[in-house]
């Protein structure tokens, strides 16, 4: 082992914040709560066991213009839009962070499965509905974003979008086949005979992906695009050879096919799949993890191989995984990531803190498998060892404003998040429908706080000077999202049975 300045991969910021010890954040009750959002995010016909009682059924007739079935999943954010692409990704994140850390869940397992199961039925029909198309995407939000009502009112067009040979998708087929095969292993156990549908329909959805090659965004337009856009990705090869090609447009779906194949590979441990990702390549260097990013999750999901079964075959993507921790750490000599004067990670001025809560699984889940293992790495002259606790504590209220930026967590968390549903008063307090134009008065530009509480939604969160002016207009950081809080399950699992 080579002597440096040590650094743990996950340590506690409350200490580097406040100088002194402080009583620990309530992780089991963050745990709970960050699931319980989900069901906030529901669209379909609610169960008896809502607990989010001001939420009531929506989107009832989705698919009905393709003369199918789409009803279920989730409203991505704010708005009432069903976007496949970043659902399909939350899907895959809780289905991840239920392998890593369910044992750690206690009485908040069933309601992790319950969560990945609402979203898994929904992708299922996306994928079966309709031979040769794969569904991604209900609501037209160019025009749902131009109204401020509740998903139970919804008057707005439910266009459904599809991709097909025609109009490929790799990208949100990808990661369709991603989310569905973690999700076949988190039901293996519990329920065999729908975890096998899950897989079958993984690997078909999967074949599709790779059959039929291209962007979604250059196949839907302005019905993704700006919002959920594929942009990473930076090359083309020949699948059959391996050997990159010079001079060719950017392969925006590349990490997907990675990312599908890495999950089948580990749902089937089939080397069809292994030899797909090796022969695409998984070299990018990146230092970002999101639903539009997949390389980092690759590196970190394949890295598990390399070190708990010591398989020589997969040392490539553990020296990738360190790699991109060394573009993290904020003592390292090779970081690219900046970060507030109050310690937060800080990646973009919009949402940020999906990418906080996804590199902090990556970060938790690798300080795991190298606690397991008595691992250790260098970042130059920085030695990188597992311990203690990354960036979670600033999330949950230890910050320099003391916001908790889960919210119904803590005594100071965001009251006026940029959300229809939670702005606007419930079915049971005001019965009347409450039309496109209609919410923006006196709702939205209300400076009282929303009448119903999104209880475990994490925000965008703070700014690059650690503020946060608490404006249901000001959607780069007061709006919550499903990946936001799928990446933070697990950590906070990790944490709830480790410390509390």
């Amino acid at each position: 082992m080579r002597r440096g300045a040590s650094f743990c991969l996950l340590f506690s910021l409350s200490l580097v914040l406040l100088g002194s010890v402080q009583a620990k954040p309530n992780y089991k009750e963050a745990l709970a709560k960050s699931i319980l959002f989900f069901q906030g995010q529901r669209s379909g016909r609610l169960p008896r066991s809502q607990q989010l009682a001001w939420r009531s059924d929506s989107g009832l007739s989705d698919g009905l213009f393709a003369h199918v079935d789409l009803t279920g999943g989730y409203y991505d954010a704010g708005d009432n839009v069903k976007f496949n692409f970043p659902m399909a990704f939350t899907t895959t994140m809780l289905s991840w962070s239920t392998l890593e850390y369910g044992k750690r869940m206690g009485p908040e397992l069933p309601n992790a499965r319950a969560a990945i199961r609402w979203a898994t039925d929904y992708l299922l029909k996306c994928a079966t509905a309709t031979p040769g198309k794969l569904y991604v995407g209900v609501g037209d939000p160019n025009v749902d974003h131009k109204c401020w009502e509740r998903p139970e009112d919804m008057d707005t067009v439910r266009t459904v979008f599809s991709v097909s040979a025609r109009s490929p998708g790799s990208d949100v087929a990808g990661e369709t086949a991603a989310a569905l095969a973690a999700a076949s292993m988190v039901f293996r156990k519990v329920d065999r005979k729908y975890s096998a549908l899950l897989l079958r329909t993984a690997r078909k959805v999967f074949q599709f992906a790779m059959q039929y090659q291209g962007a979604y965004s250059d196949s839907l337009g302005s019905a993704v695009c700006p919002f959920y856009c594929s942009y990473s990705g930076y090359k083309v090869k020949n699948i059959s050879t391996g050997i990159s090609s010079s001079g060719l447009a950017c392969c925006v779906f590349w990490d997907e096919l990675l990312w599908g194949a890495a999950w089948l590979f580990r749902a089937t441990n089939e080397m069809s799949y292994y030899n797909i990702f090796k022969s695409l390549g998984a070299d990018d260097q990146p230092d970002l993890f999101s639903w539009d990013n997949k390389y980092a999750g690759v590196h970190v999901l394949l890295s598990r191989r390399a070190l708990l079964n010591n398989d020589k075959n997969f040392e490539q993507f553990e020296a990738e995984a360190e790699s991109f921790m060394c573009r993290i750490l904020p003592n390292s000599p090779y970081k690219t990531t900046q970060y507030t004067q109050g310690g937060l990670m800080y990646k973009l001025p919009e949402n940020n803190l999906q990418y906080v809560t996804s590199i902090t699984f990556l970060l938790t889940t690798y300080a795991k498998y190298m606690k397991a293992t008595r691992h250790t790495f260098n970042c130059g002259n920085l030695l990188v060892t597992p311990n203690s606790l990354l960036y979670v504590d600033y999330i949950l209220g230890e910050n320099p404003i003391r916001m908790s930026y889960m919210v119904g967590f803590g005594p100071n968390f965001p009251k006026r998040i940029h959300h229809r549903g939670s702005s606007l008063p419930s079915l049971a307090s005001h019965p009347q429908a409450i039309g496109c134009d209609s919410g923006f008065e006196p709702f939205f530009h209300s400076a009282n706080p929303n009448p119903n509480i999104l209880t475990g939604a994490i925000v965008g969160g703070p700014n690059q000077n650690d503020g946060y002016p608490d404006e249901r207009s000001d959607y780069s950081h007061s709006e919550p999202a499903t990946y936001i809080n799928a990446a933070m399950v697990g950590p906070l699992a990790y944490f709830a049975a480790t410390l509390n």
